[in-house]
């Protein structure tokens, strides 16, 4: 997955707007135009689409992590210059407070099964011998449980199916 299709998924699994995007990144220090946002959304056979950095990206999670849970005392966390698909999601996991089951629901809930064992892999450092790289089905499996999660248009008449997997999760 393209760093722009990852924030194209979570803008759309929140229902951002501009204004908001803009204000994710003014949290984490870093002042973003709307227009540079714009050409970020855009289609990639678009001649105005411009291509996300890894920096960038780290930026918005960044962001989206002091909007759900605040910042932190003292020195801010520093954008890494190169994300994967592990830091990814360990900057959801972070910013959504996400649990073990929450992770392995969200993911469920996009018709993917995965155990805890290998779900605990990928938040393991690289050198540990358990570890396992995040390929782009599993980051693309929970940005899509994610949405339908946070999206208010995926909800059923019953309630959410978040709600059938997950009842005790009820607000």
């Amino acid at each position: 997955m393209t760093n722009n299709d990852i924030f194209r998924r979570i803008r759309f699994a929140f229902d951002f707007d501009d204004e908001k995007m803009m204000a994710l990144f003014a949290l984490a220090d870093q002042a973003v135009t709307r227009a540079r946002i714009s050409d970020w959304l855009k289609k990639d056979e678009d001649p105005a689409f411009q291509s996300l950095s890894d920096c960038e990206l780290a930026i918005f999670l960044n962001g989206l992590i002091h909007d759900r849970r605040g910042k932190k005392e003292g020195a801010q966390a520093v954008p890494e210059q190169q994300l994967n698909n592990n830091i990814i999601i360990r900057k959801l996991k972070i910013a959504l407070d996400l649990k073990e089951e929450d992770m392995l629901a969200l993911l469920a809930l996009a018709g993917m099964r995965l155990g805890r064992h290998e779900l605990s892999a990928f938040f393991r450092r690289p050198d540990h011998r358990h570890y396992r790289e995040c390929k782009d089905q599993v980051l693309r499996n929970l940005l899509t449980g994610m949405q339908m999660k946070y999206r208010a248009s995926t909800a059923e008449a019953g309630g959410s199916a978040w709600d059938k997997l997950m009842p005790e999760a009820r607000s």
